[in-house]
């Protein structure tokens, strides 16, 4: 427990920042618990609609909120390379704004709400339940010029107690069906799809930067737990299989070149540092959706047996860049890449232009 507004205290925090950036070559610092340091109330039973009033009042512990300012203006006057991170779940109006404006002087928010949401729909809902317009809304509510860390997955998920999002989908065929000589089984096909679906629109549509924890990329099977007491310091799960993605008889692979491939095609176009994506479509009975980002058109399918021919989406000639369904990814090879689509006049989600694929 620090009292911020002490000058000893306060001197011993910034010079702590500072040693571990001077000392350590730290370039940049996750904030733990920020929603906690900014409320009198910890957060503790509120729930944040957005609404000002939340965020503005006497409820507002100031002290912690100009320690935060402070140590953050401190950290850009000294070392301007280095990038903050605060792990608010309220939505705190500026807090990824710089202290000249008068914001908390932030570089990025985590949006932890992301990988919650992915979790609360494969563990509530059949696959025809997905509700795509909710998870637009979840992928891209965050403050307008406020960046976000957009992520599929928490570390949470890859510790002991929980599953990661492969083993959610795939759960204990992950150790009996991931090998390319045995049949493709509905569990794991369904499971390698939605991965790397998920992976995509969270990267493409949640943020201005993506996060993603160590063996995630590739679907590690197993959680991370450190030697400890409860485990009889045991050091069996602690380690990631990276050999995995090196066996060519394992999907896991596909997974991992999907992965790859996705993190290149980004940084050929940069859609994280494009303004905000503009979504076209979000098509309930379809299951699909559809958005423009960074010169690019996005379209997924999560129907879960319907495969479309013939579906039309917005002006753009196209050629297909990147597809799930390759066979290089483990897909079914049902889209010819060797096709360029031209748009014609045909007004469709209210644009005057638009193509069939």
């Amino acid at each position: 427990i620090f009292i911020y507004f002490s000058w000893e205290v306060l001197r011993f925090l910034l010079s702590n920042l500072r040693m571990w950036i001077e000392d350590y070559h730290f370039d940049g610092f996750r904030f733990d618990g920020v929603t906690s340091m900014l409320y009198h109330h910890h957060g503790i039973g509120t729930g944040f609609s957005g609404d000002y009033n939340e965020y503005f009042g006497l409820h507002v512990d100031e002290d912690a909120l100009c320690y935060l300012m402070l140590a953050n203006h401190m950290i850009k006057f000294l070392h301007p390379e280095c990038i903050t991170i605060a792990e608010d779940v309220s939505g705190m109006p500026a807090l990824c704004r710089p202290v000249a404006e008068g914001g908390g002087g932030f570089d990025y928010r985590l949006a932890m709400a992301i990988p919650d949401k992915w979790i609360q729909i494969i563990k509530e809902l059949k696959d025809e339940d997905w509700n795509m317009g909710n998870i637009v809304h979840t992928l891209t509510n965050r403050r307008y010029k406020e960046k976000y860390i957009a992520y599929a997955e928490s570390h949470d998920q890859a510790l002991v107690g929980d599953k990661t999002l492969a083993f959610r989908l795939m759960d204990a065929e992950m150790y009996t069906n991931m090998s390319v000589l045995s049949p493709l089984t509905p569990v794991i096909d369904r499971g390698i799809q939605l991965h790397k679906m998920i992976r995509l629109i969270t990267h493409a549509l949640g943020g201005e930067s993506y996060l993603n924890f160590m063996g995630n990329e590739f679907g590690h099977p197993e959680w991370l737990d450190f030697p400890r007491r409860g485990n009889n310091e045991s050091y069996h799960y602690a380690r990631r299989q990276f050999n995995l993605t090196e066996d060519h008889l394992l999907r896991y692979r596909f997974l991992n070149a999907f992965d790859r491939d996705m993190n290149k095609l980004e940084e050929r176009f940069g859609w994280l540092a494009s303004p905000p994506a503009f979504v076209t479509e979000k098509h309930e009975s379809n299951k699909v959706i559809a958005f423009e980002r960074a010169g690019l058109i996005f379209v997924f399918n999560f129907h879960p047996y319907q495969s479309y021919v013939d579906y039309r989406v917005d002006d753009f000639k196209y050629k297909i860049l990147l597809d799930s369904d390759a066979a290089e990814y483990g897909g079914h090879q049902r889209l010819d890449h060797g096709t360029e689509y031209f748009s014609e006049e045909y007004p469709h989600n209210y644009r005057p232009n638009s193509l069939m694929v």
